[in-house]
């Protein structure tokens, strides 16, 4: 049953009408607020987890969106959580990138490609590379990702030595030791000296008539 007062202009007004609408702007600011802490969230801890890798901790991520600890959890209630939701859209660009690859008719450029982006994302983006090619637990989410990884770098040495590109005894062994390599390389060593160590190791790879493509 509707009740009618009196609206502050002197219109009669159903009382439940103004308490709907009021209910709808109650309910509809706290959940554009929550929508808002999410995508702050996220964006920090893309950018924290890029800079300082996975095990950052969830009340440091806290601090820096300027929310408690226990707004983060409300969203995000494991580490699992935030580093699926953070690193989603970045995943899912390296899918695409390593199936351009696959396509790449080139065998060496391809495999070449794939090791010059391995060490792009070891200096911009620590984080991914902790999901992507290690097993970093909070990463659980991306395990098929990496296992799709792991076999497309098969079947681009795997290429590469059938056309002759590589040396005829190189292995995706002896390439996951190279990409080790630059994982363990020191950030604190510039741009420069990276770019040197990849190159250094394509030619460790490659037949002699490759290496000018390294």
């Amino acid at each position: 049953m509707l009740l009618h007062g009196k609206h502050e202009c002197g219109a009669g007004v159903p009382y439940q009408a103004e308490v709907r609408i009021a209910g709808i702007e109650v309910t509809r600011k706290p959940r554009a607020d929550a929508q808002l802490n999410r995508r702050r969230i996220i964006a920090v801890a893309r950018t924290a987890f890029a800079d300082e890798g996975l095990d950052l901790p969830m009340r440091e991520i806290a601090r820096r969106t300027g929310l408690g600890i226990a707004t983060v959890h409300r969203h995000f209630p494991a580490r699992t959580d935030l580093v699926t939701a953070a690193l989603a859209e970045l995943v899912e660009e390296c899918r695409k990138d390593m199936q351009a690859l696959l396509d790449e008719p080139d065998p060496w450029r391809a495999l070449s490609g794939a090791v010059h982006n391995f060490a792009e994302h070891r200096l911009q983006d620590r984080g991914l590379n902790e999901a992507l090619f290690g097993s970093h637990p909070a990463a659980a989410a991306f395990a098929a990702d990496r296992r799709g990884q792991a076999r497309a770098m098969e079947q681009l040495v795997d290429r590469a030595r059938e056309a002759g590109a590589v040396r005829p005894d190189v292995t995706v062994q002896d390439v996951r030791v190279c990409l080790g390599a630059i994982a363990s390389f020191r950030l604190a060593h510039s741009a420069t000296d990276l770019q040197r160590l990849v190159r250094l190791l394509l030619i460790g790879l490659a037949a002699d008539d490759s290496t000018s493509h390294a």
